[in-house]
């Protein structure tokens, strides 16, 4: 069996080892210590411009305080992109809330701007907007955050998958009232699993935190005004977090590698095409990922098969949330009339092979073996 190769699966390094130590040697093992601390107080000098966070046990955890934060309640309609993993998604529901879905765009992959100005003429009053940055690709958040503004409505800035990269010089999950980041197994850096809420309000990340620690007051006994939640990151998931840090722009390197490699090995393939970004933006290069044309004699079905026959990990793009037969129900807003954007992606779409574990040989393996389903030997 050809060696194992992934679609991308964690790295990790000697610095992260110093930290879990260090957890160990004081018996600080439980939620919350030294690492939690220090993890936020790297991701704020990281991204900069005022931010404040709280270390989750997931991403999802930060979307749902998010929404809860915001006072979601049953009934309420908040927006949000469809073509994303359902975490994006699910948190809504957790308080009653009711997503409606919104296409993307061509240029980004992302929320479409369009589409959003028609959803507000719809559901004039939703409760809030929460926009993905799919595969590390920033969305038009500048055009995203003046919809928002007109019609007084916040910004949740999903940016589970985009840390590192940047919108006209500025860091991702540092837009809109609130922003996410994830931790989880695949991402740019890991804990294993784990999550960020993020705030320019300190207010805000104050009451995630007392949120996120069962809603205790402070008192001898142990009081409750509201309902809490567990969601607190532990203190050695936070040092695998401290260590992950040091090498995140490596890791960014490394991705963008693959993806110059990838573009050159296709170069003269014209029925595949790279997931695009903005002129104006820098992607983390998370995952690589390709449409095929619909003149292209291989379907995506067909290339991944081919890859996993070679021990080759990929998989097919998100399929839409309102696709997704638990959001049979929920209504989806698209700019123009005919088949959406994000469902036309996610049909003619795959992830290709992204680990930064991945050598020169290896990738030149992957191209070689998808370049000749398209005839191209050489």
């Amino acid at each position: 069996m050809p060696k194992r190769l992934y679609l991308s699966s964690p790295t990790m390094h000697d610095g992260e080892m110093e930290y879990i130590k260090e957890a160990f040697e004081t018996n600080w093992v439980a939620p919350l210590g030294a690492n939690v601390d220090g993890f936020e107080q790297d991701m704020e000098e990281y991204l900069g411009g005022g931010i404040h966070a709280a270390a989750l046990s997931a991403g999802t955890a930060a979307v749902h305080l998010a929404v809860r934060l915001l006072g979601v309640r049953p009934g309420d309609v908040v927006f949000v992109s469809s073509l994303t993993f359902a975490a994006s998604a699910n948190p809504i529901t957790y308080d009653g809330g009711v997503p409606v879905f919104i296409d993307s765009d061509r240029e980004t992959w992302n929320m479409d701007p369009e589409a959003l100005k028609k959803a507000f003429e719809k559901y004039p009053s939703p409760k809030a907007v929460i926009v993905v940055n799919l595969y590390g690709t920033p969305a038009k958040l500048d055009e995203l955050e003046k919809i928002c503004a007109e019609h007084g409505v916040p910004l949740i800035e999903d940016a589970a998958e985009s840390l590192g990269a940047c919108y006209k010089g500025r860091q991702t999950g540092t837009f809109g009232l609130m922003s996410i980041l994830s931790f989880n197994g695949n991402k740019i850096i890991t804990t294993s699993g784990g999550g960020m809420l993020l705030s320019r309000d300190e207010e805000l990340i104050k009451k995630a935190k007392f949120l996120a620690t069962q809603a205790r007051e402070k008192a001898r006994h142990y009081e409750h005004k509201e309902i809490g939640f567990n969601y607190r990151m532990s203190n050695v998931v936070a040092g695998i977090g401290r260590g992950q840090m040091q090498y995140l722009d490596r890791h960014i390197r490394k991705k963008k590698e693959i993806r110059d490699q990838y573009a050159e090995g296709f170069r003269d393939i014209p029925e595949i095409s790279l997931n695009p970004y903005l002129s104006n933006s820098e992607p983390n290069w998370w995952l690589t990922c390709a449409t095929l044309s619909p003149e292209s004699p291989v379907s995506p079905t067909e290339l991944m098969e081919a890859l996993e026959r070679e021990n080759i990990e990929s998989r097919p793009i998100w399929k839409p949330m309102h696709m997704q037969p638990v959001y049979a129900e929920n209504d989806f807003i698209q700019a123009l009339p005919g088949i959406s954007v994000a469902e036309d992606i996610f049909l003619r779409g795959v992830c290709l092979p992204s680990d930064i574990k991945n050598t020169h040989e290896d990738m030149d393996r992957i191209i070689r073996i998808i370049r000749g389903l398209f005839g191209k030997n050489a």
